[in-house]
């Protein structure tokens, strides 16, 4: 048999070849690592795994003295309290570079390929700083500081952050919001129109358009409709769509944001597909955003020392769909429907429907407030006595997503759950009645308080804590968002009103919280000095 190299610096793919030139390996010194030979017996049978799990095994079979990093040296050092949790085999996979992020040329480009070509990109970049990391390099691939971005006035953190590290001024949407359920849902194509207009007005052109779709709950904007739009005025769209990794592989599910034409998705493949925590892709589509931008925008953001652990779990997880995209989700959305149809029956609780937008059927939201109990409450009861454990919890709902790994006994556990609450709660009207006032919370959401910094500014801006009754009139240097809306009411760069801190105190007074301020119980708020 013959034997073959493994090429662990970029250039064989996998594939057998006698050895690389010096200049092909590390900084133009040869490496010993390239010269490992593998056996065809340990190359068999490699053909039917994805490319990087192929490279992981290949290079885990090898029987070589290590000298280079991670120090736990292929696990044989690795820490016992660990291995006692997880067995020593993640070590063993724990490998130094078998490709190049940043340019690859191995079997990361061929992984990469493989993802464009499931999902319908032009190009795919594998991130392994979580979807965090592709809005910031989205948003800065496509923004120059000074410029404007129209985003919504609820995106992730992500987007904030975005907009210090790019200088870029913010132009917000408020996203529509049902006030019943205290839920914030989608955007509409005329919020976008509205917005490029008013901002070509203002004499400042946007240089792109940020949407979040799907939403936490799983509501969806018609992107396709938004895309022409923007693409009616040059402007490329960037779509949050960390929670829509598995839109459009079943009749059942929306169609996903590159299907609608957007120009830069962003997914969190470890959300409702199944790589590793933390593990994300950016996806490429259309001729409008520089590819050698995004290029540069990742090299800047994400660490040159990549987890192919994660990395491999993106292409495993790519492999998995790729099997049967037809039928992967036939039982998730079975699951989901029987769930949906076995919820409704029970006297107290509602089902969340978003009938304006598109709404994902593996993410089901069930509303408790006619039980006269909050939805903290509610979801206490559920993991306690249930062992039920739900994903997001509001004020008056409860929000649980279906994946693959869903079983038909975990529904029927959630579904006993619930009857339970609604046999033990009694409806009296409480909390209809001592719900947050539409009047006092319409007043909050989709209004502003001005920006006197950038969100840029604001964080370099010198700060200083002061008591809450004194902030009145100064500008703001945190981030403060209430629990309900969900939306930021104050934003780094802006000035801080008496309503504003008058909604805060409503909130916190009808069993809401804060998040964001670093001071929990608002005594005091951070401000620009």
């Amino acid at each position: 048999m013959a034997s073959a190299v493994l090429n662990l610096n970029l250039r064989c793919n996998l594939t057998l070849r006698a050895s690389c030139s010096s200049e092909e390996r590390s900084h133009g010194m040869p490496s010993m690592k390239d010269n490992i030979v593998i056996s065809d017996s340990q190359l068999s049978g490699n053909h039917k795994h994805p490319p990087l799990i192929n490279a992981l095994k290949a290079s885990a079979e090898q029987k070589v003295a290590s000298f280079h990093f991670p120090g736990h040296n292929r696990g044989r050092a690795a820490p016992s309290s660990l291995t006692r949790l997880i067995g020593v085999q993640p070590f063993l996979h724990d490998l130094p570079e078998l490709d190049n992020l940043f340019a690859p040329e191995g079997p990361i480009l061929d992984a990469q390929k493989q993802a464009a070509k499931l999902f319908g990109a032009k190009e795919t970049w594998f991130l392994v700083g979580g979807t965090t990391c592709g809005i910031q390099a989205s948003i800065l691939a496509t923004c120059s500081p000074g410029d404007t971005i129209i985003i919504p006035r609820n995106a992730h953190i992500s987007a904030f952050s975005a907009m210090v590290l790019s200088g870029v001024v913010p132009k917000y949407i408020f996203p529509e919001y049902d006030f019943e359920w205290d839920i914030a849902c989608g955007i509409t194509p005329s919020q976008v129109e509205n917005a490029i207009n008013e901002s070509n007005t203002e004499g400042r052109k946007a240089s792109a358009v940020l949407i979040t779709s799907p939403t936490y709950h799983g509501i969806c904007s018609n992107l396709e409709q938004i895309s022409q739009i923007c693409h009616s005025h040059n402007i490329p769209i960037i779509v949050d769509e960390a929670h829509g990794a598995h839109l459009g592989f079943h009749p059942h599910l929306p169609p996903s944001a590159l299907s609608q034409r957007v120009d830069l998705s962003v997914q969190s493949t470890h959300k409702v597909l199944c790589s590793l925590t933390q593990s994300s892709m950016l996806h490429m589509s259309g001729n409008i955003i520089n590819r050698e931008r995004i290029c540069q925008c990742l090299q800047t953001l994400q660490t040159t020392s990549p987890s192919y652990l994660l990395l491999a779990s993106l292409d495993a997880a790519r492999a998995q769909i790729s099997e049967n995209t037809e039928t992967v989700f036939n039982k998730s959305v079975e699951i989901a429907m029987e769930a949906r149809s076995l919820i409704e029956k029970i006297p107290g609780i509602r089902i969340f429907d978003a009938s304006t937008f598109g709404l994902d059927p593996l993410r089901i939201t069930v509303g408790v407030w006619d039980l006269d109990i909050s939805g903290f409450e509610a979801d206490d009861i559920l993991y306690e006595d249930y062992g039920v454990v739900s994903e997001l919890t509001g004020t008056r709902s409860i929000t649980f997503a279906i994946n693959l790994g869903t079983r038909r006994d975990d529904v029927l556990r959630l579904v006993s759950g619930l009857k339970h609450l609604s046999q033990t709660h009694n409806f009296s009207g409480r909390l209809n009645n001592e719900r947050f006032n539409d009047t006092v919370m319409k007043s909050c959401v989709g209004t502003t308080s001005g920006m006197q910094l950038s969100p840029r500014e604001a964080f370099f801006a010198c700060k200083t804590k002061v008591s809450f009754n004194e902030s009145v009139g100064k500008i703001c240097g945190e981030l403060v968002c209430p629990y309900p809306p969900g939306i930021p009411l104050l934003i780094p760069g802006e000035v801080i009103t008496e309503e504003a801190l008058s909604y805060l105190v409503n909130v916190k007074n009808n069993g809401g919280f804060v998040s964001g301020a670093a001071d929990s119980s608002l005594s005091t708020i951070v401000v620009c000095s």
